[in-house]
């Protein structure tokens, strides 16, 4: 477990108290007509009766206490938490921004709130994992056809029928949550219902304090598609990390600032992508199915990024964003055009790359954690708040402080 100095603590303190203020102001100062969209800048917080929000009066208020947080973190030893802390005080100073009424572009978001480069995905990189799926599809025997086509049948053909969503989403959910318990976090008597959606942008949603994992049945959905969305939204991903954080900041194991785990800023990235991981983080691949599922959801992942960036970052018009993404994706009508939707919301949308590079960061930590070293990843996943920037910088090896 990492040990942590009164410092860190009284830094994650104020931060988490900052940062559920703003939110509190930007609602109560724009009634409902800013740019933050209807989750809010902290979608969930489970922190009431540990952190309240900061008593925030204005804007001038909240930059005085990121200035002063700033001097006060100054002084830390380089690591992954200075870098964490400058990473979170550059996406709240945007955030900030937004909410003030000042007009920032597509890349100034992607890069001062989400942390992540303002690019679409290297071509090369995405033609290559196109071609992972022709492989893995060739191998389950579908070898007739377009990729598009072939992907197509399959997801045709393997789809759940209505009528047996809800059994196989428990069936899933219970596997996911014993793997959880043994490989994660213990986590007790927790469960979610399905609750099924039409004409949302998002594919599935944690709806933690209803107990529902929301979910777009305009979209067809797999055994190992609905598998990776129960990891994503459930175990071992956002109610998971939602459990343990407030247990670990309660107890006093992790600083408070963990309890700001689902924050639309830097640390969304991790968040998506340790949803996005969750078959791995349990080891939870089982058949060509999940094989396929996973080389479609990274170019489907990569894919929607590009797109948002062509999208809002060049101006491309939406048709010409609907044919890339109907050319490169793979994907389903609904979920294309929700993607298309999702970019243009002026707070929310940049996050639509946050799948994108927090797959990518904690994947490439997880495929470099030795097995010695799995329950040290563990704690440094879960257990402490990151941007990509300080994730990347997982070292077994350095002395376990936050």
């Amino acid at each position: 477990m990492t040990t942590s100095t009164p410092q860190d603590h009284e830094l994650g303190r104020r931060l988490t108290a900052l940062t559920i203020g703003m939110d509190h102001l930007e609602r109560r100062l724009s009634r409902g007509h800013g740019v933050l969209d209807s989750e809010g800048l902290v979608p969930i917080y489970l922190g009431d009766a540990l952190v309240p929000a900061a008593p925030l009066e204005d804007w001038d208020a909240v930059q005085h206490e990121l200035s002063s947080l700033e001097q006060a973190a100054s002084g830390l030893e380089a690591g992954p938490r200075r870098v964490f802390l400058d990473d979170m005080f550059r996406s709240l100073r945007t955030a900030a921004r937004l909410f003030e009424g000042e007009e920032l572009s597509f890349k100034e978001k992607l890069e001062g709130l989400v942390g992540v480069p303002a690019q679409a995905v290297d071509t090369e990189q995405i033609e290559s994992m196109k071609l992972d799926v022709d492989r893995v599809l060739m191998d389950a025997g579908y070898r007739q056809g377009t990729v598009a086509e072939r992907v197509a049948r399959w997801e045709q053909e393997q789809a759940i029928p209505a009528e047996r969503l809800e059994a196989e989403f428990k069936r899933l959910m219970d596997d996911a949550q014993a793997r959880t318990d043994r490989l994660i976090y213990a986590t007790g008597d927790y469960q979610m219902q399905l609750n099924t959606l039409r004409g949302v942008p998002f594919t599935a949603r944690c709806n933690f304090n209803e107990g529902q994992m929301d979910l777009n049945v305009d979209l067809s959905f797999t055994r190992s598609a609905l598998k990776h969305l129960v990891a994503h939204e459930v175990f071992p991903g956002h109610s998971t990390q939602l459990l343990l954080t407030h247990d670990w900041a309660t107890q006093g194991k992790s600083t408070a600032d963990v309890l700001l785990c689902t924050t639309n800023a830097v640390t969304g990235c991790v968040q998506e992508g340790i949803g996005d991981q969750g078959v791995h983080l349990i080891d939870w691949i089982e058949d060509e199915g999940d094989l396929l599922h996973r080389a479609l959801r990274r170019v489907r992942s990569a894919t929607a990024t590009s797109a948002a960036w062509y999208q809002m970052g060049e101006g491309w018009p939406e048709a010409r964003v609907i044919e890339y993404l109907e050319q490169h994706s793979y994907g389903q009508r609904p979920w294309i055009e929700g993607r298309v939707r999702f970019a243009s919301y002026p707070f929310r949308g940049p996050f639509i790359a946050s799948y994108w590079f927090g797959d990518e960061a904690v994947r490439e930590v997880r495929e470099r954690t030795l097995p010695g070293d799995r329950a040290a990843f563990v704690d440094y996943l879960y257990g402490q708040m990151h941007s990509p920037r300080s994730l990347l910088m997982f070292d077994p090896q350095r002395r376990a402080t936050t």
